[in-house]
């Protein structure tokens, strides 16, 4: 595959970052997310967890089935302190 293909669209993650990541010891999604970015964009990992996770899969030899996900956090968005208080 090209190494300019773009993996994680939301943050413009090559798939030449990917394979960098990895080499430099990354072997989980959480790995590649914190090494470059991926799945930190507006989708949170939707679209590019799949792929990324693939990629480690055929780069290390690990089953895909070994690879944990990425851990789930709820969205936190800010919040007027008067959405708080009593009328």
């Amino acid at each position: 595959m090209n190494q300019n293909v773009v993996i994680c669209r939301c943050q413009e993650i090559t798939y030449g970052d990917v394979l960098n990541a990895i080499k430099d010891g990354a072997l989980t999604v959480a790995g590649v997310k914190k090494r470059v970015g991926s799945g930190m964009g507006l989708c949170q990992g939707k679209y590019c967890e799949a792929l990324v996770a693939n990629i480690i899969s055929e780069q290390t030899g690990i089953p895909l089935e070994e690879i944990l996900p990425d851990t789930r956090r709820a969205p936190a968005r800010p919040v007027d302190v008067t959405a708080f208080l009593e009328d």
